[in-house]
């Protein structure tokens, strides 16, 4: 009779441990989804929309300020017609733009 209880025990704790593994791979597959959503066939970063999540993550230099800076200047200003009107955001400059002109591209 212990046993039974153990191994039903065991058998519980085993599913709630893969339960929550797979619900844990399910979020990190959404989350790269959502940056990859971003970059669709080209493998470049679609500055017109991307989140600022995906911005901070893939660019070199743009933490979580600049990389709001420029979904709040994109949405008061309509979308941006090319790369280089990053420029116009306030915190990127040249030397920023250049180090993440390759990884970028407006659709």
């Amino acid at each position: 009779m212990l046993r039974i209880r153990i191994a039903s025990l065991f058998l519980v704790l085993c599913s709630l441990f893969f339960g929550f593994t797979q619900t844990a791979v399910a979020a990190k597959t959404e989350a790269a989804a959502a940056v990859t959503s971003a970059a669709p066939q080209t493998g470049k970063l679609n500055i017109n929309s991307a989140d600022a999540a995906a911005l901070q993550s893939e660019l070199v230099g743009i933490g979580e300020t600049k990389a709001k800076a420029i979904v709040q200047y994109r949405e008061e200003n309509g979308p941006f017609s090319s790369v280089d009107d990053l420029l116009e955001v306030k915190g990127i400059g040249a030397k920023t733009l250049e180090k993440n002109r390759e990884k970028l591209s407006v659709e």
